[in-house]
């Protein structure tokens, strides 16, 4: 039966929402509905994770746990085909873990109940996306996590809202057509008569050369929503104008879409042409590195510093699964969580201080830690898991990334490790600038001296990502544990993992 199995839960709750937001009037009971219903998802992530670890340790050594399948379409073999494996449920878990911190870094937004409704669609798409394996379903899923950026950004955003909405939806949509392009590929190379990723990559072979053709179109496909070098411009116009909620959403889990999809798709599937061709990747993600932590460096507006510091974090994740080995692909992950984490954070704390100063011009304000206290040191908190400081995720994440990449003796590899470690001084470059201006010296504006500090809600909001942040850097082994048993090295025979 399709409700016996616990992950459609992940999909079935978020719908529930739905129809709970439609029913609501008051803005009591949107606020209920949100808190209650991202309760329950954090709930199920933390209950699955829990069952996942069990398995394990009973000694369940299947690729996917939780498996079911449910026929959706006969003649074209199109199922709703679920399972997890460790990536999924730490995908799961940061996912719930931010809708849960969303909804109360939202509990002032205009318009809530409408709001709110899109914000869950789009948490349907993310939440189903991380669950299916059947290659058809993850690219609905896919479109229906990003369908609803347009109207919440062009309705809810700031500045050049209608412009960048049509520019994210634009950019986005291309690279879903070469997405769709590269699946529809697959399912034929596999022979017509599955979607489901297990199958294909047990069961059927493709052939090299239409590797060599849909490898590059896949990754460049999900590589649009990493904000990979150069299909990245759509990203910061698009956080810069986003509501905070959206802002956390989109950085912190939609634009890992992109690195999953990478991954579960293009590398998994096609890893002869992923070995093949990797270099080639591996020069346009070392660009996105580096590029995108030097754009941080020039910008004042604090959203676009953190959306170009998104671009360069979130090229780190590319470019450590194009690495291809164990070790630098389990710190892609663990980076994904990080970054998922800790940018969900800045762009609470920035909304927050936005709502206050009404400025996010770093130049037009300063000596703001005396006067917001709590945000500030929050801040500082951010940025420093953002440079890599050592018991935060950040370092952990990072100099995994670092080790794995290392592993490759020969030049070509080593060369572009070293030059995406240099993203590191310039990364602390930026954020102590930031810290620097926006929270010491002289208070720039008179009126800042009459304002107030976090609320309580809002409080609660930081307070839940920074000790996720805290706890993936104090015990990084435990994320290690639960990613590392994915990467069976029979999965990856084709490429020597």
């Amino acid at each position: 039966m399709l409700f016996e199995n616990i992950l459609i839960y992940f999909v079935v709750i978020p719908l529930l929402m739905l129809g709970g937001f439609a029913l609501c009037r008051g803005i009591k009971g949107v606020r209920a509905v949100a808190v209650i219903g991202s309760i329950a998802l954090l709930a199920l992530s933390v209950w699955v994770m829990a069952d996942y670890i069990a398995l394990r340790q009973a000694g369940n050594t299947e690729e996917m746990l939780f498996t079911g399948s449910w026929e959706w379409f006969g003649p074209l073999h199109i199922n709703l085909s679920v399972g997890v494996d460790g990536i999924s449920i730490a995908m799961l878990l940061l996912s719930s873990i931010i809708v849960f911190a969303g909804s109360f870094a939202s509990w002032k937004i205009e318009n809530a109940r409408h709001f709110f409704m899109w914000l869950l669609l789009l948490s349907t798409g993310v939440f189903g996306f991380f669950i299916t394996t059947d290659l058809f379903t993850m690219f609905m899923f896919y479109e229906v996590a990003l369908i609803p950026m347009y109207l919440l950004i062009g309705q809810w955003g700031t500045g050049r809202k209608e412009y960048s909405a049509m520019k994210l939806t634009l950019m986005l949509m291309g690279g879903s057509a070469f997405l769709m392009l590269s699946l529809i590929g697959i399912y034929y190379q596999a022979g017509l008569e599955s979607w489901n990723i297990l199958e294909i990559a047990n069961h059927a072979h493709i052939d090299k050369g239409w590797q060599y053709f849909l490898f590059p179109m896949c990754f460049v496909g999900f590589g649009v929503l990493g904000a990979m070098f150069p299909f990245h411009t759509w990203s910061p116009d698009g956080h810069a104008c986003a509501p905070t909620a959206v802002s956390m959403l989109h950085a912190g889990v939609l634009m890992k879409l992109g690195g999953y999809g990478c991954f579960r798709v293009a590398m998994y599937l096609m890893p002869e042409a992923a070995n093949d061709l990797a270099w080639i990747f591996l020069i346009l993600t070392g660009i996105s590195v580096v590029y995108g932590a030097f754009s941080a460096c020039v910008q004042t507006d604090l959203k676009y510093i953190n959306a170009y510091s998104s671009v360069s974090h979130c090229g780190m994740v590319l470019f450590a699964i194009l690495m291809i080995n164990t070790t630098a692909m389990t710190g892609a992950i663990m980076q994904m969580l990080s970054h998922g984490l800790m940018t969900a954070l800045f762009f609470a704390l920035i909304g927050m201080i936005y709502g206050r100063t009404h400025t996010r011009d770093i130049r037009l304000m300063g000596g703001l830690m005396k006067i917001m206290p709590f945000l500030g040191v929050a801040y500082v908190i951010a940025g420093m898991a953002s440079l890599g400081l050592p018991g935060l995720s950040g370092f952990v994440a990072e100099m995994t990334i670092f080790v794995g990449s290392f592993e490759h003796t020969d030049m070509f590899h080593r060369t572009f490790t070293i030059i995406a470690c240099c993203s590191i001084v310039i990364t602390a470059v930026y954020i102590l600038r930031v810290v620097g201006k926006l929270l010491f010296g002289p208070v720039q504006d008179k009126h800042h001296l009459e304002l107030t500090d976090a609320t309580w809600w809002e409080r609660f909001s930081a307070i839940t990502l920074i000790v996720c942040v805290a706890g993936i850097g104090c015990f990084p082994e435990f994320f290690e544990w639960l990613i590392r048993f994915t990467f069976n090295p029979e999965i990856f025979h084709a490429i020597g993992m």
